[in-house]
């Protein structure tokens, strides 16, 4: 089985082709969770089918990622990952494969929909929420779930994300790293913020796109250095606004590894000991990102060596980004190519914090597999 394609053939060690680590005894393998992996609800496809800022946005899009990139997409990335985007048989499949146990399913972020006006936010939402959770009580030992909200309505938001959580199940939502065009500290999500820190439920934040425009509209540069730099543009505005120090118990997962910020955050510390519109946080942004959650996302050992350096073991969670061709599969074989990391760092990784982090019984969901291979 094959996620994607590398031209003529992939090489032995692609990172788009599943590999789990061979272990002598299948059942010493250590739990894993794929904290990062989309789904898509055809359901709100139809609800939003001929909506113009639907097709505004996808023409914005095209525009940012450029023609090569459009045609690519829809030749060979769109059907290698459309029918795992809803085919569950397919996805159950996959994860055994990669040897991933449990899944964090969330939205694809071509469904967050913020140009949407409240009345239809509503529908979309709930239907979106509704469904999500519909299919982790199909598998509940397998998958897991996290939601959507209209951010860009700052009186529905928080009322949708309760829904979430507390009548529906699912562990917390995704957001963009921009709303409607507002950064996420932008006060209008405030209400969003202590909800989401009241409920003490995930907020993975996940790009959408990039602002960048034409400047990166070539060689898939809108993706691979653009998402990446949205992610670190969010984060930086959290910190910086005082937005975490408000909210300390927020739980939040970064994709891509958080950007670049974990990588280069030196300077950002050096911007708040020396400037006084950056001085607000209580603490440097280096000590902020280790109350942050980051995804392995970042392709090499030696980039995940950095980041677990920068941030420490028990705040790196795997992830995929199942099921795109971006996305990386051989989350074993990544986490076992560090140095230095123990054996019971490795399993905090793959899958440990990961259940801390969600308030799943490890041991159960070690149970279940036990279970479910006999």
């Amino acid at each position: 089985m094959k996620l994607h394609t590398c031209g003529d053939a992939c090489p032995p060690n692609c990172p788009s082709q599943p590999s789990a680590k061979v272990w002598a005894d299948p059942d010493a393998r250590p739990l894993t969770v794929d904290m990062h992996c989309h789904v898509i609800v055809p359901a709100i496809e139809e609800m939003t089918s001929g909506c113009p800022e639907k097709t505004a946005e996808l023409q914005e899009q095209a525009l940012g990622m450029g023609g090569t990139s459009v045609e690519h997409n829809k030749r060979v990335m769109l059907p290698a990952a459309g029918r795992r985007l809803v085919d569950l048989d397919m996805r159950l499949a996959d994860m055994e494969s990669m040897g991933v146990d449990i899944q964090v399913i969330s939205p694809s972020p071509s469904q967050y929909y913020y140009w949407a006006d409240q009345e239809l936010a509503s529908k979309l939402v709930r239907l979106q929420n509704e469904s999500i959770a519909a299919l982790c009580q199909q598998h509940p030992g397998r998958l897991c779930g996290l939601g959507n909200v209209a951010a860009q309505h700052a009186e529905l938001a928080p009322r949708q994300l309760e829904y979430a959580v507390r009548e529906l199940g699912l562990k917390g939502v995704e957001i963009s790293t921009q709303v409607a065009g507002r950064e996420l500290a932008d006060p209008s999500l405030q209400p969003f913020w202590a909800k989401a820190e009241e409920l003490g439920c995930v907020v993975f934040i996940h790009p959408f796109g990039t602002s960048l425009g034409s400047r990166i509209d070539q060689y898939y540069l809108a993706n691979s250095i653009g998402q990446p730099l949205e992610t670190t543009i969010a984060l930086s505005s959290l910190i910086f606004s005082g937005t975490l120090d408000r909210h300390p118990g927020l739980k939040l997962v970064a994709a891509h590894g958080g950007g670049y910020l974990p990588a280069y955050s030196g300077r950002s510390d050096h911007a708040w000991r020396v400037r006084p519109e950056a001085s607000a946080p209580t603490l440097p942004p280096s000590g902020h990102l280790r109350n942050i959650w980051f995804d392995t996302l970042v392709y090499d050992p030696v980039s995940l060596r950095h980041l677990i350096e920068r941030v420490g073991a028990g705040q790196v969670v795997a992830g995929t980004d199942y099921p795109f061709d971006m996305g990386d599969y051989q989350l074993h074989r990544l986490v076992d190519s560090v140095e230095g990391l123990s054996d019971e760092e490795k399993a905090h990784i793959l899958g440990g914090n990961a259940c801390h982090l969600l308030e799943l019984n490890i041991d159960q969901a070690l149970q279940y597999r036990a279970v479910k291979k006999t």
